[in-house]
């Protein structure tokens, strides 16, 4: 399911309108503005019971090594994000 799908799954669920369906999911899921991306960066975390919890990581500094050369590399700390399917999910795909 790509953006587009959902969007139109959205419409159809709740009996909006598309582009009402696609600002609702931009809101929630952009990655320059949206909900989710906003707090994350805030360093707040996202928890949906029953769906999961997204949630920023943070990555240490390390050493890595250049697969075409072999030379040792740093490799700077990061945040990256992440999510963890709660129980609801998990039983639903079962």
């Amino acid at each position: 399911m790509n953006k587009s799908d959902l969007v139109d799954a959205l419409a159809d669920a709740t009996g909006m309108t598309k582009a009402d369906a696609g600002r609702a999911v931009d809101a929630i899921f952009s990655a320059d503005g949206g909900i989710i991306a906003k707090t994350l960066k805030g360093g707040g975390r996202v928890q949906i019971t029953g769906f999961g919890t997204f949630e920023a990581k943070h990555r240490k500094a390390r050493m890595g090594r250049n697969p075409r050369t072999g030379k040792a590399i740093p490799i700077p700390a990061s945040k990256t994000p992440g999510f963890k399917a709660g129980k609801g999910l998990k039983d639903a795909i079962s």
